[in-house]
């Protein structure tokens, strides 16, 4: 079975991952505010490495309940700054801190996350027609756009290329290639 070259195909871990998740329309606020952390959390390193952290992540961070993290007090941030289950980057865990009241405040003005973010893309995935991942770009106009608007909105670790792999991530964009075993089933599903 063929699947996107950057599929390390004996990890069944990322196996999974490529084929229940990557390129699947995400519209629950909670999955999408731990998509934009593990994107931010990945500047820098690979998706591999955040990937294996995952669960981890979830642990040290409430399941992503924006409203817990909101409280999280110096001493908590000391401790997650000691965890060896996320990248202990100072930076990057207060971006959780500061990224969960930004993610309240749009939630509270847009009725829901899903509504703001799609808005990018005007509520419909982009399905793309790579022949080869070689030709997936980086970042587009969109990320670019994307990136510009959360970080005025308050948001950090949301650069255009980590933009860009968050719509790859939860779907707003369908970069499957077009030999791709996972790309019927989702062209399908958007049908």
């Amino acid at each position: 079975m063929k699947r996107c070259e950057w599929v390390k195909q004996d990890e069944p871990l990322y196996v999974e991952y490529h084929d229940k998740e990557w390129g699947i329309p995400v519209h629950d606020d909670q999955h999408l505010f731990e998509m934009l952390c593990l994107e931010g959390a990945q500047a820098g390193l690979s998706w591999w490495t955040i990937l294996q952290k995952r669960e981890g992540y979830r642990a040290a961070f409430d399941q992503f309940d924006a409203s817990k993290i909101i409280l999280y007090t110096e001493d908590k941030l000391q401790e997650l700054r000691q965890d060896s289950r996320i990248v202990r980057n100072k930076l990057k865990i207060a971006s959780v801190v500061t990224n969960a009241q930004a993610f309240l405040r749009i939630q509270e003005q847009y009725g829901s996350f899903s509504q703001y973010i799609w808005g990018f893309v005007d509520h419909q995935p982009i399905i793309n027609e790579w022949s080869s991942i070689a030709d997936v770009p980086v970042t587009t106009e969109i990320s670019e756009r994307m990136s510009k608007q959360l970080k005025k909105d308050g948001f950090k670790f949301v650069g255009s290329t980590i933009c860009y792999s968050f719509m790859q991530a939860t779907g707003m964009v369908n970069d499957h290639v077009v030999d791709c075993i996972c790309r019927d089933e989702e062209v399908a599903d958007e049908s």
